[in-house]
């Protein structure tokens, strides 16, 4: 009888971790909100947040922000909601550099 009542024992215990790791695998939420995010862009640009988006990437979930810095620039970032992949990268879309500097536009 004291066999069982181990097994059971046992048993009951594996169950037990089983489901706390279900539940911690189901409950993978993201580290960083979109709210966070755009926190974290105002913060690091200085700028007004004009746009911010989430989108899945990949199977990760990622913040599209355009913002528009004190400078007049409007920056597009990427920021991951997870911890490690911050901080977000951008690239500027207004005054692109010139493909050859010092030259002249023609028209």
């Amino acid at each position: 009888m004291t066999t069982h009542k181990n097994f059971i024992l046992a048993l009951l215990t594996w169950v037990a971790m089983a489901a706390a790791a279900m539940a911690s695998a189901q409950s993978a939420e993201p580290v960083m909100t979109l709210d966070q995010a755009v926190l974290k862009v105002q913060q690091d640009t200085g700028g007004r947040v004009l746009s911010a988006e989430p989108h899945r990437v990949d199977r990760k979930l990622k913040y599209f922000i355009k913002v528009l810095k004190p400078d007049g620039h409007v920056q597009k970032l990427v920021v991951s909601s997870e911890a490690s992949k911050n901080p977000a990268s951008g690239q500027s879309t207004k005054n692109p550099p010139a493909k050859r500097a010092g030259s002249k536009e023609k028209h």
